[in-house]
């Protein structure tokens, strides 16, 4: 009995160094690695853009108003939103006053014009009974006195006509130029002061979109580089830099682009739109898009070295062109970064480089045997 006991001990003994050769490889096997593709960061010509955000505002915004004080409004034409055509008659003020005084003046002008009549006829007869030597020379020079005198009483008559019309021509509100009437001030039977703004005007009805921009990216842009901005509701609105201030400001190291909008799509005055300006193409740095991901707020790429392991590396991106994106620091040209499968690494993580064929999933996968 003792010696059947002994010779099950001894068959454990060897079943279980049996089983600890057999685990052992597979503590001792190396961790799975991830599946990436690798591409290259290469050199290549892309279209310069700057994007940035700015309001909508008038091209031209022109303050109308009325020349003559304490008069009341009689009839308004036009209200906001209204096409207006240089000439058409906006706004009318009570004129009777003023058209009295005009009355006034053309009257006294009549007066002045008969006695400037009167005193011609004298100063031709007394030049006629002068040549008969009828009339003593200092009454005939007190006859062309006279008719001076009259002529001067009839361009003063004159004058006086000019300004009561002109005031007249004051109680009626014409539009300076084609445009839209942007905004209203005034209602029918108010009383306006003199100067103070009742409509606004924008000439042409053209809008322009205006963007600060830092120095080093004013110095980018040129007259006439297209603009392209996203008007809400998906709209796209086209334009062009119409003018750049010539300087920057000493305190905030900014200038100003102007861009013309001939057709604004919707646009409206006071809108801040997201723009990009197109400042013409030149070589950069680039990776696919695909292998720029963002960690912490940040954006990062996944380079592959020798050894198979990924190496994060934070960088400054700048224009993106359809699947490529422009990498302006934190990267050098030639460097291997992963593209395919970078979501899922991690720094200092191994991975399996395959190729492109590979690490694409069929579209249509056979099915599978019975």
């Amino acid at each position: 009995m003792i010696r059947h006991w002994a010779a099950a001990a001894c068959v454990c003994a060897v079943l279980s160094a049996c089983g600890s050769r057999d685990e052992a490889p597979a503590a001792d096997a190396a961790p799975s690695s991830l599946a990436v593709t690798v591409q290259p960061a290469r050199m290549r010509e892309l279209p310069r853009t700057i994007a940035v955000s700015g309001p909508v505002t008038a091209w031209e915004e022109m303050q109308l108003g009325v020349e003559l004080g304490g008069l009341r409004v009689t009839d308004l034409h036009v209200d906001v939103g209204e096409r207006v055509r240089k000439g058409e008659l906006l706004l009318e003020l009570d004129a009777r006053t003023v058209s009295s005084e005009l009355a006034q003046a053309r009257a006294a002008h009549a007066e002045a014009q008969s006695g400037l009549e009167l005193a011609q006829a004298n100063l031709r007869r007394g030049e006629t009974l002068g040549k008969e030597q009828l009339i003593s020379a200092s009454a005939l020079d007190e006859l062309r006195a006279a008719r001076t005198q009259a002529q001067a009483r009839v361009a003063t008559a004159r004058a006086a006509v000019d300004a009561a019309q002109l005031r007249v021509d004051f109680t009626r509100l014409r539009a300076p130029d084609d445009g839209i009437i942007s905004k209203r001030l005034v209602e029918p039977g108010q009383v306006v002061a003199a100067g103070s703004e009742l409509l606004r005007l924008i000439r042409d009805g053209r809008l322009e979109w205006q963007a600060e921009l830092a120095s080093d990216e004013i110095a980018r842009v040129s007259v006439g580089d297209p603009v392209t901005l996203d008007a809400p509701g998906g709209a796209v609105a086209e334009g062009r830099v119409r003018a750049v201030s010539p300087g920057v400001d000493a305190t905030t190291r900014t200038g100003t682009v102007y861009a013309d909008l001939p057709d604004p799509e919707g646009l409206q005055i006071g809108q801040f739109v997201p723009g990009r300006i197109a400042t013409g193409a030149g070589q950069a740095l680039t990776v696919p898009a695909a292998a720029v991901v963002e960690r912490d707020g940040y954006p990062y790429v996944f380079t592959v070295g020798r050894d198979g392991v990924a190496k994060r590396l934070r960088v400054r991106t700048g224009t993106r062109a359809g699947e490529v994106i422009e990498i302006l620091d934190g990267l050098k040209p030639g460097t291997p970064v992963a593209v395919r499968g970078v979501g899922f690494l991690g720094d200092g993580d191994r991975v399996r480089v395959v190729a492109e064929s590979a690490a694409t999933p069929a579209a249509n996968p056979a099915p599978a045997a019975p």
